[in-house]
């Protein structure tokens, strides 16, 4: 977290498969004008490791990236809005 304690929601737009590791999952969240982007890495150890991911995590600001490409930000903007519009930020999904 920043030194003033603030963070960033954002919301899920992509779930994929790392094509470099087995068994690792990439979280791509992003706030709701596309303009910035989280990604989460997540190894899954064994077929028992449940972990729910959530429609939206809070981030902090210094860990955003920005989404340089227009239409990768008009789609994480289309996406978190419609996380946002149908989940609450604590949902599993």
């Amino acid at each position: 977290m920043t030194s003033s304690g603030e963070t960033v929601r954002v919301w899920l737009v992509e779930r994929t498969d790392s094509d470099d590791e087995q068994n690792l999952i990439i979280l791509t969240y992003a706030t709701p004008d596309g303009q910035q982007y989280f990604r989460k890495e997540r190894a899954l150890t064994s077929f028992s490791d449940v972990r729910e991911t959530t429609a939206a995590v809070e981030a902090d600001p210094d860990n955003l990236g920005v989404v340089e490409q227009s239409d990768r930000r008009s789609q994480f903007a289309t996406e978190a809005r419609r996380m946002r519009a149908e989940h609450d930020p604590d949902d599993a999904v």
